[in-house]
């Protein structure tokens, strides 16, 4: 299957191939200056369509060195990552942005020069932002931050944060939920301190802890997300999973990031040192005791099947109910929304059926609701109710299995970056970049 990637050492666009069977597939390529690639990209058995949109004997797209939602883009957003600082309150060995404590504040913008490009986002039906950085909270300025996002329209806003600052600075937490935080997006690689050395550079699982109590009582909702890396914390995928799902209702899901090799990262990385999709998924049913199974899980819809996957599930006292229709996984025309979807600057406002869609569930399910007046308490859930008890009780203990797997260098394909709905605000050209290709740069 040919199409087109990037050479991992000069990052130019080159022709490359796809190749494999039902088991694994490799990512091949080769630069003219720089050698050739031969990358995994899938491992397992059940693995999503793969089918190009672009191929080698076709027109060269401009992505990624001219990258941006162009005519040629097939989707459109679903979320935009602002990055309000390249500041960080950590220095970890793996950071996909490169953040440091010694980052310049110059790049910073002040609060009404954020509300004003958060204006022209919501004006361009662009209302879920996420947060991001850096360390977003080491801004003082954050909570007038939020509530000029919110007073520009922007309907849900996610901070996306180490938590340190949440779980050490009494009543932090509160403050955003007041400014008009919609929920909190937590690097949470694991249950045991070692990970946390190893990936972040020292001890954080209490300080995490602390971080999750603390949005519990400013009633904030917490997905948690772990970087998964093979021999690190591959083997607590499953016990990260039953953690969220006791800390429910505060925590309303855990997103997995498999371990992707941009930014800042300690070695060139070799097969044995990624993780895909498939086997994150795999490891979900096998760590869980198939308390999640993987028909319980379905591959992206909205981006590039290979770019993640969701579950939707409400917990009861004695059991979990899964909510996700398995069979989206087999409709292979759920696929093609993406590809009939384009989102050129002239129509810049449409957005797509699929990333509208993505956005609401992302809406109804990390965001914490209060006890609705009419739900059952945690005694009575698992008795016969009505239909709208039983709806309220999915916004209260609703919770969300999902995945995303970010492209690097080794693996990145143009027909991913076409599919992207998750971009970045260039603030300082006024465009928008998809993900990978920004942070590839």
């Amino acid at each position: 299957m040919k199409t087109f990637s990037v050479c991992p050492t000069c990052n130019k666009q080159i022709p490359a191939v796809i190749i494999g069977d039902d088991r694994i597939k490799r990512l091949r390529k080769e630069c003219p200056e720089h050698g050739r690639f031969s990358t995994v990209i899938l491992r397992g058995r059940d693995m999503p369509s793969l089918t190009p949109i672009v191929s080698a004997s076709d027109a060269p797209p401009p992505c990624p060195n001219d990258c941006g939602l162009c005519n040629r883009h097939r989707q459109s957003t679903c979320c935009v990552v602002v990055e309000l600082t390249k500041r960080c309150n950590l220095h970890c060995p793996i950071c996909f942005a490169n953040a440091t404590p010694d980052a310049s504040v110059n790049s910073e913008l002040s609060a009404d020069d954020w509300y004003e490009r958060f204006c022209r986002l919501v004006a361009d039906n662009r209302t879920f932002i996420q947060l991001s950085g850096g360390e977003p909270t080491l801004l003082a300025n954050l909570p007038k931050i939020i509530e000029n996002a919110r007073r520009a329209g922007c309907e849900n806003i996610q901070l996306n944060t180490n938590g340190l600052r949440l779980g050490t600075e009494p009543d932090y937490a509160q403050k955003l939920a007041d400014a008009g935080l919609s929920f909190v997006f937590m690097q949470f690689d694991g249950l045991s301190d070692d990970v946390y050395t190893r990936l972040r550079g020292r001890p954080l699982l209490k300080e995490k802890l602390a971080a999750i109590d603390a949005c519990d009582k400013a009633n904030l909702g917490v997905t948690l997300v772990p970087t998964i890396a093979p021999g690190i914390n591959d083997d607590q995928i499953g016990r990260i999973l039953s953690f969220g799902m006791e800390r429910s209702p505060a925590v309303r899901g855990v997103h997995y990031q498999p371990i992707s090799y941009f930014g800042r990262y300690p070695i060139i990385p070799a097969n044995k040192d990624r993780i895909t999709l498939p086997e994150i998924i795999d490891a979900i049913e096998k760590q869980t005791d198939r308390l999640v199974r993987k028909q319980d899980l379905t591959f992206s819809t909205c981006d590039h099947p290979q770019c993640g996957f969701h579950g939707d599930f409400l917990i009861l006292p004695d059991r979990l109910v899964a909510l996700t229709d398995p069979s989206r996984n087999a409709r292979k025309d759920e696929f093609r929304s993406a590809e009939q979807s384009t989102n050129s600057e002239a129509d810049d406002a449409t957005i797509s059926t699929e990333a509208l869609r993505s956005r609401k569930f992302v809406s109804r399910r990390w965001k914490r609701e209060s006890q609705p007046q009419d739900s059952v308490n945690d005694a009575e859930a698992s008795e016969p109710v009505s239909f709208d008890i039983f709806l309220a009780n999915i916004k209260r203990r609703g919770f969300t299995v999902t995945a995303m797997a970010f492209q690097d260098r080794y693996t990145m394909t143009v027909d991913r970056l076409m599919r992207c709905s998750l971009h970045v605000l260039d603030h300082m050209n006024d465009k928008l970049i998809p993900f990978c290709s920004w942070y590839n740069r």
